[in-house]
């Protein structure tokens, strides 16, 4: 129990910092995807589609192997799984938030542009805060998947839960399936919760419209 609660802290360490740089990052990206200026709708666009049609895996590797060898930066273990986890997961959180704003109708934003506004100051005051229910809901998902992706962190040299399930299988091959088994128990202690949130605040969006 002790080797477990240990792994699972270090997974759900990942998923929040992992998290929150990932909602930073996405809601940026998502702002330059929506923005007038092609080039950084563009920018937007190809960091967008990189990230989420790149296995997990590659950017991992891309982090720890190849990213050194053109900065001066050398990451390992923890660090490079954050920084692994933070740009996969924010592409997705990215396409939420650009749904999103998308969803929020055309006349609210050339409304705000009819009282001087500039493009910046609709985005935060205007269309943000009313595409925030709509995506509350989706990026609770994009978390929840990110909490399952930390077992890929495993390969990398971090020690969270999935590697600690590893060792233990590995120290006791007779009860390796029901190691698994506990591994597969903590993952759900995260994303069963989150799950009933998501669906909850999808539930209340739904009927507030």
């Amino acid at each position: 129990m002790p080797a477990y609660l240990a792994g699972f802290r270090l997974s759900l360490q990942l998923t929040l910092v992992a998290g929150a740089g990932a909602l930073v990052v996405g809601a940026l990206v998502a702002m330059l995807r929506v923005s007038p200026l092609g080039s950084l709708r563009a920018f937007g666009a190809v960091y967008t589609e990189l990230l989420r049609n790149t296995p997990l895996t590659l950017v991992f590797f891309f982090t720890v192997y190849v990213l050194p060898q053109f900065t001066p930066f050398r990451l390992f273990g923890y660090a490079a799984a954050v920084l692994a986890l933070t740009l996969y997961t924010s592409a997705f959180v990215a396409e939420a938030v650009r749904s999103g704003i998308n969803s929020v109708g055309v006349g609210q934003a050339e409304a705000a542009r009819a009282i001087g506004l500039t493009f910046g100051q609709t985005l935060t005051s205007v269309v943000l805060p009313q595409a925030v229910r709509s995506v509350i809901p989706p990026l609770i998902n994009v978390i929840i998947a990110l909490a399952k992706n930390t077992s890929v962190a495993a390969g990398f040299a971090v020690v969270e839960l999935m590697a600690t399930g590893r060792r233990l299988a590995q120290g006791n091959p007779a009860d390796s399936i029901m190691v698994l088994v506990g591994v597969a128990l903590f993952y759900l202690v995260i994303t069963i919760p989150a799950g009933q949130l998501a669906g909850a605040l999808e539930r209340r969006v739904a009927f507030a419209r």
